[in-house]
């Protein structure tokens, strides 16, 4: 897969995360299952979407002989 291709990829996973992680953040908030502290776009938000997105990259520009069962 070309770079441009996988870093677009990536940029979009790291987008949806972010997104997604704030949403369970707010209802965790909301339902007082998460302590005070853990804030919205924290820490643990952006943490989270980079590792997807860090990974996701890896997976897509990985070379066709390293999968598995090749």
């Amino acid at each position: 897969m070309p770079d441009f291709v996988a870093a677009a990829l990536a940029s979009a996973v790291f987008c949806l995360g972010v997104i997604a992680l704030n949403a369970l953040t707010r209802l965790a908030l909301q339902a007082h299952l998460a302590p005070d502290g853990l804030a919205e776009n924290g820490f643990l938000q952006f943490g989270g979407a980079l590792a997807l997105a860090g990974t996701t990259y890896r997976r897509a520009t990985r070379m066709p002989g390293r999968l598995v069962g090749e």
